[in-house]
């Protein structure tokens, strides 16, 4: 599953603000640098930024999906070799051992608990 996108409130709450501002003026200028101008520059700024970050988001997905698909690969790659290594030296081999595998001898065998009556 992939990473929630993110939106924002406040760029949304921004939009409205200008939309209803241009009505004043589309020049509006209220001093002290702010403008119009100013405050649409700084929503599409916002608006590119989410843009990226999701974009990012999606490459991160793409890119966690890969590594997950490449370990499956590799898990079955180890365990067919661990085999073939099974196959041509016998489970009960140094080489077996030496490859990671645990050795016929060398397993424990679950021991049975008698069950004591009272």
């Amino acid at each position: 599953m992939g990473r929630p996108k993110r939106s924002s409130k406040v760029l949304a709450q921004a939009e409205s603000r200008a939309a209803a501002m241009r009505s004043i003026s589309d020049n509006l200028d209220l001093g002290n640098s702010l403008t119009l101008a100013a405050y649409y520059r700084t929503i599409q700024s916002l608006r590119d930024q989410l843009a990226t970050y999701n974009e990012s988001l999606s490459f991160a997905d793409r890119a966690s999906s890969a590594v997950k698909e490449t370990e499956k690969l590799l898990r079955d790659l180890s365990e067919r070799m661990l085999i073939g290594v099974a196959a041509k030296y016998g489970k009960n081999s140094y080489e077996y051992k030496m490859a990671g595998g645990t050795r016929k001898t060398e397993r424990k065998r679950p021991s049975r608990e008698e069950e004591q009556v009272a």
